[in-house]
């Protein structure tokens, strides 16, 4: 195989990171590529060179072979890593890059075609032995034949698109009457984000475990599993939470599955990292799911338990050296649990977010590893999938990872967009998870609409708030004043100083007064207003220290640590213990608030593209009815009515990009006298 010293990586974010940091470390140059809208994000700066390859969306940059190849050829690479996603599992693309006289970080471009059609793949695996689902995997693909091989399946079933993953081109089927519908849903999908609408057909495996078994490949013939991954937490089929081991793995079990993972492997003469999917049922029978030619999303938890640098056995394999370990030499301890953290809102049924990231401040502790791939000032597009880090506990037991990667979620601080790391902290708190008994059906069956609101702050957050608030306005006033002693700070010739804050979150407010009491110490008296209730609490904050982004507390005698980032006067991100919340005074703001939406006005809830719109002026709709399609980071969203009415205006275009609370459509509700009149 051709030798190399220079890779160029296809792709962007926390993976371009971590491919980087490793290719650095065994001394190769390492390129990167990027988008308009990437032109400043840490994997360009990491590299020792970077190559604009287009515009922000995928279609128009990372997803273009020829673009990436060109930006290998000018930029003097000699590989390429995929790194996942994009172009990792393309077929033609891993052809194209040995065609360039370059070499392929990954499989042969035939086992990538073979595995990454759930079709082909199902047939080569029955072959091979390997223990598969029952469905249907046909080439017929019609309509017709789908509705009828659905009949001979028996319901549940799942609709899946043949060459995609990450639950995209994915559905669910509990009825017969939600089945047309499904499939014509899945085909859009798949056709979008895939290229193709091919479709399987199987027989869904109620409340089973999602394990993988992560193998790896040389090309002198040996092949080696590395241990399981439980993926089990997932929402919409997009993993959330993995761990290594699995809770309830067996040595002979872990044994039969890898040896199924191998043959699966070995069935299509696979070179390099891969992973083999499998659904594990109550009784301890697994079946295939599908192969992935590409490195995880989550290797860092084999990592952690093996003690290997994948990256590092990916390139050494891709030189042409042989693998050399035994499946004898792999040894699991430890245990290691990784959580995915996404830029999307929990409480708004987990819709992505973007815009700036005002702070990105991850923790630094025993037992932790975090993959990032942003900083404090970038901006989050709406162009990419919104994960934007991988937060990772390890420990010598599986209890002692989990109490890590809490502990670390907390500390960790992501402000200027919504993201779920409270919503992942209460997966890792819930008792099922703790007794490792969770089933793909976790995160639908322990979680209510009220456990994903978001909560709103306590009083003595909200006086911690106006206690920095007001320093740093100190503190600014000083840098601009001379010679006035700080002494004087707080103080009046009449008296001390009484200054007044006012936040406030949906129906509950805080109108806070803060006097001064000593040295660095605050009386914080509020009234609280909850609808038609009201109290008045009182608490003392001390300031003991403060830096750029942290604070050091007394909350009545308690010592806490507050991390913050003020963007503008008066207003303050500030999270304590992994409580976060954005502060707006609305004294400063001259009692301004944000201009109400929802009811009539339907808006956008993301940066997209509008797939389709259903209405036009003087449709009669009721509330749940499909008004448009939108798509954003690789996902279609259903923009329904919130309420009966007529349509009176539509602002929205089929195939408009559209941003966040842009206005779509507006309805006007039924007078009175309309109601009354039809009702008669």
């Amino acid at each position: 195989m051709k030798r190399f010293n220079s890779i160029l990586i296809a792709n962007r974010g926390e993976i371009a990171c971590r491919v980087i940091r490793t290719a650095k470390e065994l001394g190769y140059r390492a390129i990167a590529v990027y988008s308009d809208a990437d032109a400043a994000a840490p994997h360009v700066q990491l590299a020792d060179e970077a190559v604009g390859i287009g515009p922000g969306p995928v279609g128009e940059s990372y997803l273009l072979a020829e673009r990436i190849i060109e930006a290998a050829i000018a930029s003097g690479a000699e590989a390429i890593h995929p790194g996942y996603g994009f172009l990792s599992e393309n077929a033609a693309f891993a052809a194209a890059v040995e065609a360039a006289g370059l070499v392929f970080i990954g499989p042969s471009a035939d086992a990538i075609e073979v595995m990454g059609n759930k079709a082909e793949s199902k047939r080569r695996m029955i072959a091979a032995g390997v223990p598969c689902v029952p469905g249907y995997q046909g080439r017929d693909q019609s309509d017709q034949s789908l509705l009828i091989e659905a009949a001979k399946i028996r319901l549940p079933l799942m609709v899946k698109a043949a060459a995609g993953g990450g639950g995209r081109g994915m559905r669910l089927v509990h009825d017969q009457a939600e089945l047309a519908t499904a499939i014509k849903l899945a085909r859009a999908e798949a056709e979008s984000a895939f290229g193709s609408g091919e479709l399987i057909l199987e027989k869904a495996i109620i409340q089973p475990r999602h394990v993988e078994i992560q193998v790896f490949a040389d090309s002198f013939g040996n092949t080696v599993h590395l241990g399981e991954r439980d993926c089990s937490v997932q929402r919409r089929h997009q993993k959330v939470i993995e761990e290594a081991p699995c809770p309830i793995m067996t040595t002979e079990l872990r044994e039969q599955m890898g040896q199924s993972a191998i043959d699966a492997a070995r069935s299509v003469n696979y070179r390099g990292a891969g992973t083999v999917e499998f659904l594990l049922d109550n009784s301890g029978g697994f079946y295939f799911l599908e192969m992935n030619t590409r490195l995880q999303v989550e290797h860092p938890v084999t990592e952690l338990v093996t003690g290997l640098d994948l990256v590092a056995l990916q390139i050494a394999v891709a030189q042409g050296e042989p693998l050399g370990l035994e499946q004898a030499d792999i040894r699991l301890e430890g245990h290691a649990i990784e959580v995915r953290l996404y830029t999307e809102d929990p409480s708004q049924d987990f819709l992505p977010a973007s815009g700036a990231v005002e702070l990105w401040q991850p923790a630094s502790a025993v037992g932790l590893r975090i993959d990032s791939g942003i900083c404090s000032g970038q901006s989050i597009s709406p162009f990419y999938d919104p994960m934007v880090a991988k937060v990772i506990g390890y420990g010598p037991t599986r209890e002692v990872a989990r109490l890590r990667l809490i502990a670390g979620l907390k500390e960790t601080v992501l402000f200027g967009t919504p993201n779920n790391a409270r919503f992942i902290v209460q997966c890792l708190e819930k008792q099922r998870f703790i007794d490792g008994l969770v089933t793909t059906g976790f995160i639908a069956e322990e979680f209510s609409e009220a456990d994903l609101a978001d909560p709103l702050p306590e009083f003595a957050d909200a006086a911690v708030a106006a206690v920095l608030e007001l320093r740093l306005e100190h503190n600014q006033l000083f840098q601009r004043a001379l010679g006035v002693s700080h002494n004087l700070r707080d103080w009046t010739s009449a008296s001390c100083l009484v200054s007044r804050k006012k936040y406030q979150f949906d129906e509950l407010s805080y109108d806070l007064a803060i006097s001064p009491e000593g040295s660095d110490s605050y009386r914080v008296t509020g009234m609280v207003a909850a609808t038609d209730t009201g109290e008045s609490p009182t608490v003392v904050v001390t300031l003991s220290q403060l830096q750029d982004t942290n604070a050091q507390l007394l909350v009545d005698g308690k010592a806490i640590t507050a991390t913050y980032r003020s963007p503008k006067k008066g207003q303050l991100y500030c999270s304590i213990e992994g409580r976060s919340a954005f502060f707006k005074d609305l004294i400063i703001l001259d009692g301004l608030v944000d201009e109400a939406v929802g009811g009539g006005r339907v808006i956008s809830p993301m940066h997209g593209l509008l797939l389709d719109v259903l209405v036009v002026p003087g449709d009669l709709v009721v509330k749940g009815q499909v008004l448009a399609v939108l798509e954003a980071m690789k996902m279609h969203y259903e923009i329904t009515a919130e309420i009966d009415g007529t349509v009176s205006e539509v602002s929205a275009v089929t195939g408009n990009q559209v941003a966040t609370d842009d206005l779509l459509i507006e309805i006007s509700e039924p007078d009175n006298d309309e109601t009354k009149h039809e009702a008669a």
